[in-house]
């Protein structure tokens, strides 16, 4: 399949992926993302660290102290002082964090009631659901339709009830309890409720709140709303970071005007083994009272996070964008810059999305990495092994090469592609080889069998060449043309050429007298050797090149194989390249070098001085 094809399908797979995953996005909760979510948005809030709350919100605090003084739980009439205590401080609304819900003494639940009316009060209930992990689902006709329906509500005694306000407690967790949402709005088969935090911050604002379809309205100030009118949450830092005085402090009149004055006071038990805790990316243990404190704060500053459609919809418009972005980057360039290019490129992306928590904007983070991770290493994965299936190919051609042209001559042909584009003019040793008496031979034996013979023969050739480093310039018939020089001359080519030459000698001769048919048949063989300037080049056209050498060099190495046969020898050698490759090249004791004679060449006005060499006959 064309390369371009599959990058585009590629491209449009990585976007189809992101666009469903955009689309569950979109509509509910996903599980798994969104335990992938809870953790990076707890390692966000971590990075982003602790930041001081607005001063909206104190905090009572029914703590060991006030159980070890006044006993736990409170009895109402003591928790009625409590509330008569604070609101003769004038706070702007007094929550109660605690479930009314049993009847306690006649005096004292009296009591209570008459505090509670004295100052703008709100109580708790709480709903339960038949199942621990309610699902939420958009809905943009009817903003009160994802709310999830409760199976029980847990109110307060009417008495209590009819002197505050109620408001529902319930948070919603994610799977490791950490407290993630405030439902706004809690759905009985006959009745909605406030939640709680919602309920002290209208009660404190003076206003109702309205609903709309991607969030409420408390006055002039419109908060955004998740999924099912929930409320997002994020914490200030630890137990404590919104103001906490102990009950204890109250009993004893100890409390600071500035702390309860136009305030907004919450009652609530931190005492240890109550059970109201919850884990936090800043506190494994924030107190429960604190979790709505965080909640009422964000709804009365309007400092809380921003996750509604809108920032859903740019999720999914990301996890389409991203996996396409990465994918079209692996297809534009696997190198280092490429690399280094989608390395910054998820690096900024990150940033952005950091960037965005810090300013109270909550994008998912878990979403666009589902959606760029599967894509990018598939189709990385895919890239890799085409790149290695490419590279092996090449490496086959390349071996290929080596094997058509001169050994040697291909890996230099792949490193510099204008190799001989012009031909160069240079020194150069050659040695040529033939097979004597081998047309007659091949008239005898048949194709197959000559192609064996010679299969072996040139074999036997490219082994001899290769150990010392020469270039085959071609195989001609039962013979070859072999050059040292290429691709650049060196000061040891003649003495190179000269020990090729022998060893050629030698090895020839031990493979025509191993194979029976040869032997029969007296097939010989013959050598010449000469040095020389030679013209080296390219012929052919451009679809098929061959690499050679001519000149005069070339013509007489060529002949010097007659004058090595009509001699009775092996080897004709130059004068010329034994003198430059010095007489240790040719070892006498592995045959017989004769001379210098000077012999004339055919189709060569003059004579030049040749040597003459036969090894020890087997």
């Amino acid at each position: 399949m064309n390369r371009r094809l599959q990058t585009v399908i590629a491209l449009l797979l990585a976007g189809l992926w992101g666009a469903m995953l955009g689309y569950f996005h979109l509509q509910s909760d996903s599980g798994l993302m969104e335990r992938m979510e809870a953790t990076l948005a707890d390692l966000r809030s971590t990075i982003v660290g602790v930041r001081a709350p607005p001063d909206i919100v104190s905090i009572i605090a029914i703590d060991d102290r006030t159980a070890a003084a006044h006993g736990y739980p409170l009895k109402r009439e003591r928790l009625a002082q409590l509330v008569t205590s604070i609101g003769a401080l004038k706070p702007k609304a007094l929550a109660l964090d605690i479930l009314l819900v049993d009847p306690d003494t006649e005096e004292g639940d009296a009591a209570l009631a008459t505090a509670i009316k004295a100052t703008p009060s709100i109580i708790a209930g709480a709903a339960t659901f038949p199942q621990s992990l309610q699902s939420v689902t958009a809905n943009a006709e009817d903003p009160l339709a994802a709310i999830p329906e409760a199976h029980q509500l847990l109110l307060p005694q009417p008495r209590f009830a009819e002197a505050a306000a109620l408001g529902i407690v319930n948070v919603a967790t994610d799977q490791s309890g950490v407290p993630r949402f405030i439902p706004l709005f809690s759905r009985a088969a006959d009745r909605l409720d406030a939640a709680f935090p919602l309920r002290v911050a209208s009660v404190a604002l003076g206003v109702e709140p309205l609903i709309e379809s991607d969030g409420i309205r408390l006055g002039a100030r419109r908060i955004p709303t998740d999924t099912g009118q929930r409320l997002p949450l994020t914490f200030y830092g630890p137990a404590g970071s919104i103001r906490t005085f102990s009950a204890a402090d109250a009993f004893d009149g100890k409390l600071p005007a500035d702390a309860i004055t136009d305030k907004v006071v919450v009652i609530g038990a931190t005492v240890t083994g109550g059970g109201d805790v919850f884990p936090t990316p800043f506190d494994p243990i924030l107190p429960g009272v604190e979790v709505m404190s965080t909640a009422i704060t964000h709804l009365i500053a309007g400092d809380g996070m921003v996750r509604d459609s809108r920032t859903r919809q740019a999720d999914a418009g990301i996890a389409m964008a991203l996996p396409i972005l990465l994918v079209a980057l692996i297809a534009w360039r696997r190198s280092a810059l490429g690399f280094v290019i989608i390395g910054l490129t998820v690096i900024v992306w990150a940033m952005l999305n950091l960037a965005a928590f810090a300013n109270g904007y909550w994008l998912s983070a878990a979403l666009p990495i589902a959606a760029a991770l599967p894509p990018a290493v598939i189709f990385g994965a895919a890239e890799l092994w085409r790149d290695r299936s490419r590279a092996r190919h090449f490496a086959d051609q390349s071996e290929r090469l080596q094997r058509i042209e001169a050994p040697g001559l291909g890996e230099w042909l792949a490193r510099d592609p204008a190799f001989l584009a012009e031909p160069v003019r240079q020194n150069a040793s050659i040695v040529f080889i033939d097979l004597s008496g081998f047309t007659g031979l091949s008239e005898a034996v048949g194709p197959a069998a000559v192609r064996e013979i010679l299969s072996s023969f040139f074999e036997l050739i490219d082994e001899e060449v290769q150990l010392l480093g020469g270039a085959i310039t071609s195989f001609m018939g039962d013979g070859a043309m072999i050059l040292f020089g290429l691709p650049e001359p060196t000061a040891d080519d003649a003495a190179r050429a000269a020990a090729c030459a022998v060893r050629l000698a030698d090895h020839t001769r031990s493979f025509l007298a191993g194979h029976p048919e040869l032997r029969r048949r007296k097939i010989g063989f013959k050598l010449g050797a000469h040095c020389g300037p030679i013209v080296a080049s390219r012929l052919g056209s451009g679809d098929r090149q061959q690499i050679t050498a001519t000149g005069d060099t070339v013509n007489v190495a060529q002949r010097l194989m007659e004058v090595a046969a009509s001699r009775g020898a092996e080897l004709a050698l130059s004068a010329n390249l034994l003198n430059a490759a010095g007489p240790e090249a040719v070892p006498s004791q592995a045959g017989q070098l004769t001379g210098p004679f000077e012999t004339r060449i055919r189709g060569r006005s003059g004579s030049i001085a040749i040597y003459t060499w036969r090894g020890e006959t087997l």
